[in-house]
């Protein structure tokens, strides 16, 4: 398991996948994503959600179907279930690009997934994003290309930038003001560190 990672397709736009599921992944359908596992020739291990954008379902699938007055997101009830499943690692498509309610809630996923121990990445046509909380990350090293982190809750404390263009050291981020938009790749491995808090990243694919 610790190996595996949970994969979840969601009903917003898809622009293909990143990272495509191995041996002993987890393939979650968000409801209208059923669509994008069908266009990327996957076959979910569940089709879930409250079916109000796909209107018909496989029935040889196993299936849960959930009310549509609920506070779960498809998305999150799936991020949920992987979590109960106990994975890890998340990868997320569909998420971005359609409404931007969603999108917020996705990004916002991302940071359950981090309070939760897990990993989570969110693709979009040209970014990916994920979260770390009181932790680090590393990007691995290109001689061009923008990534940005947002504080992602609270103020966030004690965070690390290095290898980067703008560098950092010791600094505090709140979510009130976008200090870190735009920062530059320049050829080295980029190390982000936060303290205590929630960071949100995101980098070009």
């Amino acid at each position: 398991m610790s190996d595996s990672a949970c994969y979840i397709i969601g009903a917003g736009p898809f622009y293909g996948l990143v990272q495509k599921p191995q041996i002993g992944d987890y393939i979650l359908a968000a409801d209208g994503g059923y669509r994008h596992c069908q266009t990327a020739g996957l076959t979910p291990d569940l089709l879930l959600g409250d079916f109000d954008s796909l209107e018909e379902h496989p029935t040889t699938l196993d299936t849960q179907t959930f009310p549509v007055e609920k506070d779960d997101t498809d998305s999150m009830l799936a991020i949920k279930l992987g979590l109960e499943k106990g994975f890890k690692t998340f990868h997320l498509y569909g998420g971005t690009g359609g409404r931007m309610d969603h999108t917020l809630a996705n990004l916002q996923g991302l940071g359950f997934l981090a309070q939760h121990g897990a990993r989570g990445y969110l693709y979009d046509e040209t970014f990916v994003f994920t979260a770390i909380r009181n932790s680090s990350i590393t990007l691995p090293p290109r001689e061009d290309g923008i990534f940005s982190v947002f504080c992602l809750g609270p103020e966030a404390h004690g965070i690390t930038i290095r290898g980067a263009k703008y560098c950092l050291e010791g600094a505090d981020l709140d979510a009130f003001f976008p200090l870190g938009v735009s920062n530059h790749f320049q050829g080295e491995a980029v190390e982000i560190t936060v303290e205590n808090g929630c960071l949100l990243i995101g980098w070009e694919l």
